[in-house]
């Protein structure tokens, strides 16, 4: 069973599944999601050494059967997740050095990032920067 903890964030929208992954910042950890017609960001950050998966809903939503998951609200943007087959597929030894290590999933209409990270995340509402 794959267990979904809703988390409180500072995203701006209702419906998540009109925003989408902006960018990912390898050197600081930090995601951005957007909305087309916002001119304002949720950057969600990590403190600590992260392991990340992007991809679309496709995939996602082949890896396990749907009565499997438990404790999704339908258009949330950000949860903690147990039990999930990617948090199972780390390294054993990678989370026993790192500690405790726990699974993030932030979903959106056109994808899904995954962070495994022992640092809880830090949500911002910013304003987006244009060329």
């Amino acid at each position: 069973m794959i267990r979904y903890h809703p988390l409180e964030s500072c995203a701006p929208w209702s419906d998540s599944d009109s925003a989408d992954l902006r960018l990912f910042d390898w050197q600081t950890g930090t995601a951005e999601f957007s909305m087309i017609d916002d001119d304002r960001v949720v950057a969600v950050s990590f403190d600590s050494d992260v392991i990340v998966r992007m991809l679309d809903e496709f995939p996602l939503s082949t890896e396990d059967k749907p009565g499997n998951r438990m404790g999704i609200v339908p258009h949330h943007f950000a949860y903690r997740v147990e039990g999930d087959p990617f948090f199972k597929a780390q390294s054993e030894a990678w989370r026993d050095v790192q500690g405790s290590p726990q699974h993030y999933r932030f979903l959106t209409g056109a994808g899904c990032l995954d962070v495994i990270s022992t640092a809880v995340p830090r949500f911002a509402l910013l304003a987006r920067e244009r060329p």
